[in-house]
Parts: structure tokens; C-alpha cells; sequence
């Protein structure tokens, strides 16, 4: 996969990555049989749609994060947080690529989280923080509001909800990565119209094709240029959803 790689991504893990990426789909396999973590699990699917797809969100921060490494520039890594990560994706192939770069993974179903707390450990991930709680609720604690530079959200829930969630979580500045497949105009103009009431605006869609399935995907930034209020309203139009 070492050309997919650097054509796709202008990345290529190391042999060390590589392995961490091995364990981690053999770790899936085995959590699998006892948690339902994912249905795919043919070795060629998983990584182009757990491992490549999550690291697919974060592309143009990996080559700048290999640049200070090689370079030995001192430079504040990275803080990340990854709501409703369910079997890990895409905070642990993250993880794995950004070493230096703390990331919290944070899941509301604590047997998950239990997993990926034992999987962690198993591979050697001292970059990685597992928390089980309510996005919701969390987003208020001032240990993690306005904490992170970057919050990840992988099929999660509709677009403004998304916001809803991981505005709160970052600092000024700061960048919210939503993975989706399609994208519609009226997802854009409905994220257009309530962001701003949550302190962000729309920053970016990052249309892609996946390499192996030329399957459409599309990366939505975000970007906190406000502070987010205490009580933020709704985001127009939506029901409220099960928080994570």
C-alpha cells in the first residue's frame, strides 16, 4: 500500500506504523466477537474504510506533523478529540500517525471504551486518553471546553448537531473535521445558518475519492472564530438527538 499511501495522502507510515495498523486490525477482529464493533472486517475494506478514511480527515496536518518531527523544531503538538468514537475510528489510526499529538477518545457506551482503553495499552499508544461520557454534558467541563485543537466526528449524527457538539470543545481557532459520504447543497446552506450561532463558520468541503472503491467522501471543517455561548440555541429545524 506504500504508493496508495503517498499518492492519496502525501504520507506513508513507517514500519513501526505499520505494525501498530496490523495489531490494531487483528485487535478489531478478536473485540469483535464480543462487541459488534464493525462489520467490515476483509483486511483490504478495513483499511481503505476504517484505517485509510480516518486518516483521510487529518491529511493536511500529516505532512507538517512529519516536517517538525525530521526537523526537531519545537512546536505544541496538536490536541485532538474524537466524539463518538465507537471502535476507535478515526482516533486510533490518528493516533498512530500523530504520536506526539494527544488525542482523547470519548464514547458514551462504556464497554467501548473499556476496549479501547485495553487496546491502547496493547499497542503502546501513550498519546491516547479514553472517557466515557455524553458530549453534551463534557462539552461544559472546563477541563475540556474550549480544550482541543482539533475535534473529529465520524458518522455521528446530522451536520448542525455535529457543530452542536464540538464547537464547544475547541479553542479559537481551533478546526472540527466531520467525515461524511455525500454532501448536499441543503446540508451546506442549513451548517451555513446555524454555525455561526455556535461560534464557528464553515471553513472548508474537501471533496475525495477513496482509493481502492472509488467511493465518494467529503471532509467538512469547521472553524471556531467566537466564542461558543454557555447555552447555545438549537440548531434550526432539528430534533434534538440521542446525545453521545
Amino acid at each position: 500500500m506504500a504508493e496508495l499511501w503517498q499518492q492519496t495522502l502525501g504520507w506513508c507510515p513507517s514500519l513501526a506504523q505499520q505494525a501498530l495498523f496490523q495489531q490494531l486490525y487483528q485487535a478489531v477482529l478478536e473485540g469483535n466477537q464480543r462487541l459488534n464493533l464493525t462489520r467490515i472486517t476483509e483486511p483490504q475494506e478495513f483499511w481503505e474504510k476504517h484505517i485509510w478514511d480516518s486518516l483521510s480527515g487529518v491529511q493536511p496536518w500529516l505532512a507538517t506533523a512529519l516536517e517538525r518531527q525530521e526537523s526537531a523544531l519545537e512546536a505544541a503538538p496538536l490536541s485532538l478529540l474524537d466524539i463518538g468514537t465507537g471502535a476507535g475510528f478515526p482516533g486510533v489510526p490518528v493516533a498512530i500517525a500523530l504520536p506526539h499529538s494527544p488525542i482523547t477518545l470519548l464514547d458514551s457506551t462504556r464497554k467501548k471504551i473499556a476496549f479501547l482503553e485495553d487496546l491502547s495499552t496493547r499497542l503502546g499508544l501513550a498519546n491516547v486518553r479514553a472517557i466515557a461520557h455524553r458530549a453534551e454534558t463534557l462539552g461544559h467541563h472546563p477541563q475540556h471546553r474550549a480544550a482541543y485543537d482539533r475535534v473529529l466526528l465520524r458518522a455521528v449524527a446530522p451536520v448542525s448537531v455535529c457543530a452542536e457538539y464540538a464547537l464547544p470543545f475547541l479553542k479559537q481557532g481551533g478546526i472540527a473535521v466531520l467525515y461524511r459520504g455525500q454532501w448536499s447543497a441543503e446540508e451546506e446552506t442549513t451548517l451555513r445558518a446555524s454555525a455561526p450561532q455556535l461560534g464557528g463558520e464553515l471553513k472548508a468541503v474537501l471533496p475525495f475519492q477513496t482509493p481502492l472503491s472509488q467511493s465518494v467522501r467529503h471532509c467538512i471543517q469547521i472553524q471556531k472564530v467566537a466564542p461558543t455561548a454557555a447555552k447555545f440555541p438549537r440548531a434550526p429545524g432539528l430534533p434534538r438527538q440521542r446525545p453521545l
